[in-house]
């Protein structure tokens, strides 16, 4: 059978079919929040007041931690403004993990809740419970945010993921042929074997779109290059999971001449935002999560201004998150994006609270942007992290390149010294390759102080 037939297959069949055996709703949602996206901002910013108010509702009657903890802030159940709103407390990382059963809703029982885990690579790892509607609802959402990447269902696909699922059962394999149709190249196993193997199952399957860990998408480009391989053409690249750099970005898209579309996302609550196909900002997702990017007095942040991201699920009513510190820091904006979609656009993410720096006076440096500026200022440098154990001690980790040599590594500990001070020591440790954490992702900077 052509691949073109069994893409149609998939589509109009298999995915339909599976929607109908699992009693799901995701076509639906998917075509609701195709019509929805082109929504103005007004009818969107009033849509999503009527959602809030309907998850605080909920939440205050149903669930036992926002009962007793809004109870005693003075809330009543009913949300007046969206300065009531700013005023009820935040939920962190350490209230899940103490919380236990209390955030979940006394509707549900936890053994009919879907349960996922964080990675915990800030050491704080969270075990998380959503309802059915939930999971389906941000199964559509991705979807959506795929199709602004050039994706369509059925199409064929190379995942660059950490620890793929293994087709090791005839029903799996049917599954994977059938519906999912997806490759994998293992980020916990890449070096020229893996690789070669990736390219030969790329040339007999002849995926249409890429979706991948930022950097390990980068990685792949560096061996495809290295290896001479030029005729790996995708339709779409889809980068999640981490930073995408300035730089990586350029290259990955030089290897396989075609645009990159990054979106930023978390296992808590999912798709946060998502570039479209004119790759100007990020849209927010508003059907499901409000985003607040707050100074650390907890005052709103202005477009431009780098700040804390705090969300709000608005569909997950097993294990409601509101305003929930992530943890992450990034730019808001007041642009309007010429696609036309009424989404409105966050700059970008400029990173993780645990992974900025510090410097001895207790100012914090962020260190993706050091990475970035550094890999762009500085040649033969392939892959770059910065770890802090002790405030007067920065360890760099560093993969070279052929033009890395004595001029480099001065430049390096140069412009280190003119962001840290001359008093800090700057360690640099070349290693054949970056660690990974459990899931196959990289951290750029890594602040233990």
């Amino acid at each position: 059978m052509r691949i073109a037939d069994l893409t149609w297959l998939s589509k109009h069949v298999f995915f339909p079919l599976s929607d109908i055996k699992g009693r799901s709703h995701r076509r639906q949602y998917l075509r609701e929040m195709s019509a929805s996206q082109w929504w103005d901002a007004e009818k969107f910013q009033t849509w999503q007041i009527e959602q809030l108010r309907g998850a605080m509702s909920y939440a205050f009657a149903h669930v036992p931690y926002y009962t007793a903890r809004y109870g005693a802030a003075g809330f009543k159940g009913t949300l007046q403004s969206w300065e009531d709103f700013r005023r009820l407390p935040f939920l962190r990382k350490e209230d899940i993990r103490r919380s236990g059963d209390g955030l979940i809703s006394r509707e549900f029982r936890r053994q009919d809740l879907v349960e996922a885990r964080t990675g915990g690579s800030t050491g704080t790892a969270l075990t998380l419970y959503f309802d059915r509607r939930c999971q389906e609802l941000r199964n559509a959402a991705a979807m959506r945010s795929n199709q602004w990447a050039g994706w369509d269902v059925g199409m064929r696909v190379a995942a660059i993921w950490g620890n793929p699922p293994v087709a090791d059962t005839l029903k799996k394999k049917l599954r994977n042929a059938l519906l999912d149709r997806t490759i994998y190249l293992d980020t916990m196993d890449i070096n020229q074997r893996s690789v070669h193997d990736f390219v030969m199952k790329w040339r007999r399957t002849k995926p249409k779109m890429i979706f991948g860990h930022s950097h390990s998408i980068y990685i792949l480009a560096k061996y495809l290059e290295e290896l001479g391989v030029r005729d790996l053409r995708p339709e779409g690249i889809i980068s999640t999971s981490m930073m995408l750099l300035a730089p990586e970005r350029r290259f990955i898209e030089q290897a396989f001449g075609c645009a990159v579309t990054d979106r930023y996302g978390c296992e808590e609550v999912g798709l946060i935002a998502s570039e479209c196909e004119r790759h100007n900002g990020l849209h927010l997702n508003l059907d499901h999560v409000v985003v607040e990017f707050l100074r650390e007095d907890g005052s709103p942040a202005k477009p431009g201004e780098d700040a804390n991201i705090v969300v709000t699920d608005l569909i997950n009513r097993g294990m409601p998150l509101i305003r929930y510190c992530l943890g992450d820091r990034g730019v808001p904006s007041d642009r309007i994006c010429a696609c036309g979609r009424g989404h409105p656009l966050m700059e970008r993410v400029t990173g993780r609270q645990a992974d900025f720096l510090k410097r001895p006076d207790g100012s914090l440096v962020a260190g993706v942007s050091l990475v970035e500026r550094t890999l762009t200022a500085i040649p033969g440098i392939e892959q770059m992290q910065l770890v802090q154990n002790k405030l007067h001690r920065i360890t760099v980790k560093l993969v070279k390149g052929g033009e890395f040599g004595d001029k480099s590594e001065s430049a390096l500990k140069r412009e280190l010294r003119s962001v840290f001070g001359e008093a800090v020591v700057i360690e640099i440790q070349a290693v054949p390759a970056l660690d990974q954490t459990g899931a196959g992702k990289y951290r750029f900077s890594i602040c233990n102080v």
